[in-house]
């Protein structure tokens, strides 16, 4: 394939249900594999949830050219295509995602290896670096003056009234009471400089330990 072929078959993609070539298979892996690659640097870079997972970033990029594989094969072929989506309807995944953010890149990189499977290669380049922009500015902005904490303390029950009251703003997420004394995990709002605030609960009589936590939604 020379040069102007490649860029022809890339600007015109194949007709639907077109025969497979070696040289459109390695092309629709080689373009998947950039932009997922692409979206596993964005992944990495916007994260904000408590564990960056080093394994589903991979799998992000791996899900997107096995979704290709399977595109491929259904573009080129209707019987097959019928047969393919047979076979798959019987495939369920039962792992849980906690972060609404990670359903959002999956989503991301089967999209690209279905788009890039049918051909649509313009449509996947155009559009992954559009979508990363306004990932990365909602990642950035800050539409709430104050952020989440988990504050832990642990207490003697005569400190009770008195951390109740230095604490007037707060949701309650864990009491535990034992013989030792109260460990209060309480959900609190405030800006990352008041944070030295939280010092003022050791000033109580009673009080043995406080501790401020980042609060993320899949810790609680």
């Amino acid at each position: 394939m020379s040069l102007q072929d490649f860029l022809q078959e890339f600007m015109n993609p194949p007709n639907a249900y077109q025969g497979l070539t070696v040289e459109r298979v390695l092309l629709s892996l080689i373009v998947t594999f950039v932009i997922t690659l692409f979206i596993f640097f964005m992944y990495r870079k916007t994260f904000s949830g408590v564990l960056y997972t080093r394994n589903f970033n991979v799998g992000l990029v791996l899900t997107g050219l096995v979704v290709n594989l399977v595109v491929l094969p259904i573009s080129s072929n209707i019987a097959l295509s019928l047969g393919m989506v047979g076979a798959l309807s019987i495939v369920r995944f039962r792992t849980a995602i906690k972060d609404p953010s990670d359903i959002v890149f999956t989503f991301w990189a089967i999209a690209v290896g279905i788009i890039n499977g049918a051909g649509l290669y313009m449509i996947a380049i155009v559009g992954t670096p559009v979508i990363a922009v306004f990932l990365f500015v909602l990642s950035r902005a800050n539409f709430r003056s104050n952020d989440p904490y988990l504050l832990v303390v642990n207490y003697s029950s005569e400190a009770e009234e008195a951390v109740q009251k230095a604490v007037p703003k707060h949701k309650l997420r864990s009491r535990t009471v034992n013989p030792s004394g109260v460990e209060l995990i309480l959900e609190v709002r405030m800006k990352a400089k008041e944070a030295p605030q939280v010092d003022e609960l050791m000033k109580i009589k009673g009080v043995s330990n406080a501790a401020l936590v980042s609060y993320n939604a899949d810790v609680a």
